[in-house]
């Protein structure tokens, strides 16, 4: 059972993630701050199945008119991505696959490449403007991050795509589930059966 301040510091990251789209690491940082404990032991800090779950009880609790929506939207710009970019075996991770996003929240393809200039080329023949970073991937290897913004016709609004470059040698088990049953990450096919799970908002 979580304590005191790790049940405090989840429900505390949980909001600045909806309410501001923050990425948990951050946010859980942040709402130690927040709770004035500018020092706080790895062990007090809420794991990310805590904190996702604060962030579905805030979602029901405040959300709920506007967030499943706002969700499908993402979702069907992240399918669209995905047709386009299925040379490069896509999956989709992060909040909009898990189903706890809202507008503010970007979408997180991951490409699995034979050749990691691969993606950037084909951005480039579809003169498609983006930035390059770098994140930890596997085996604590950095790995290339693309990120564009594209229109998203429902919300009225641009919403940004980061595309995560990884070998083709990580696809294997990146389906496997956690200890609850979900999944990180799922592709096209599983993408698809979501949407048609979930009818469009009146």
């Amino acid at each position: 059972m979580a304590s005191t301040l790790t049940a405090e510091l989840a429900s505390a990251a949980a909001r600045l993630i909806v309410e501001e789209g923050m990425e948990y690491g951050p946010a859980k940082r942040r709402a130690a701050r927040v709770l004035g404990r500018a020092s706080v032991r790895p062990a007090e800090l809420p794991d990310n199945d805590l904190v996702e779950d604060e962030v579905r009880a805030y979602l029901a609790l405040f959300c709920a008119d506007t967030q499943p929506a706002e969700l499908r939207a993402l979702r069907e710009t992240a399918a669209t991505w995905m047709e386009r970019l299925q040379a490069f075996r896509p999956h989709l991770t992060g909040a909009v696959w898990r189903g706890t996003a809202t507008r503010l929240n970007s979408i997180h393809l991951q490409l699995f490449c034979d050749d990691s200039k691969e993606a950037e080329i084909f951005l480039l023949d579809r003169r498609v403007e983006f930035d390059v970073g770098s994140v930890d991937g596997p085996r604590n290897r950095p790995i290339d991050v693309l990120s564009f913004a594209v229109p998203n016709a429902e919300l009225g609004e641009l919403v940004t795509l980061h595309l995560s470059i990884l070998d083709f040698d990580d696809l294997r088990g990146a389906l496997k589930a956690d200890t609850q049953g979900r999944t990180e990450r799922g592709d096209l096919p599983a993408l698809r059966r979501l949407l048609q799970d979930t009818p469009p908002t009146p």
